[in-house]
């Protein structure tokens, strides 16, 4: 994984303004449902998914975007819980079984994670950012270096073809849990269909 990616935050654009113009902060979700547990979310390398969220989110009366706008990021990934490797997923299963005898010791309902109306795509995460919060405070009551952002790989939307493994909606997203990580923000270029870079 490189250690600096280039990502993007979908947002309103009174948010855009303040953060380019302002020198404003952005400010971390704490959602019990946050799928990379609380944090400020990002899609990493993938400005047309960014800009897909934040219209999806002007749509939504409950949301607080009004007019979609993107902010691009330069962000050092330090040290990563990062869910596409080996180890980091091990450390979350047990992390998991941790918490599951813990709340059975505490006769406490274990979280689930949920659907969304016809959305099939668990898009409330309640057990995830439950299990990825324990992680961080169980490191955290033991000494151990504290992660700086999280890293995972999510198959959402429908699959692009019959017995596909790939879906429309697929997606890394990084969850920055130190905003010394964000090295600086830009405002993304529009795409000049003349040319092609890939």
């Amino acid at each position: 994984m490189p250690n600096l990616v280039l990502a993007f935050h979908g947002c309103d654009k009174n948010t855009y303004d303040d953060i380019l113009h302002c020198n404003g902060k952005l400010h971390k979700s704490t959602h019990e449902y946050d799928w990379l547990g609380n944090g400020m979310y990002f899609w990493e390398q993938n400005l047309e998914r960014a800009w897909n969220w934040a219209e999806e989110a002007a749509a939504n009366p409950k949301r607080k975007v009004k007019v979609p706008a993107v902010i691009g990021a330069v962000i050092d990934m330090g040290y990563c819980l990062n869910l596409l490797d080996s180890r980091s997923i091990k450390l979350l299963k047990n992390q998991y079984e941790m918490f599951e005898l813990k709340m059975s010791l505490s006769n406490k309902e274990i979280p689930l994670n949920k659907d969304v109306g016809d959305n099939t795509d668990l898009l409330l995460r309640y057990l995830d950012c439950a299990v990825i919060e324990e992680l961080h405070t169980e490191r955290e009551s033991q000494g151990l270096k504290a992660f700086d952002t999280v890293r995972g790989l999510f198959h959402e939307g429908e699959q692009i073809y019959n017995t596909s493994g790939f879906f429309e909606k697929t997606h890394i997203q990084i969850c920055v849990r130190n905003p010394n990580c964000i090295k600086g923000f830009f405002a993304p270029r529009e795409i000049d269909e003349n040319w092609s870079i890939v």
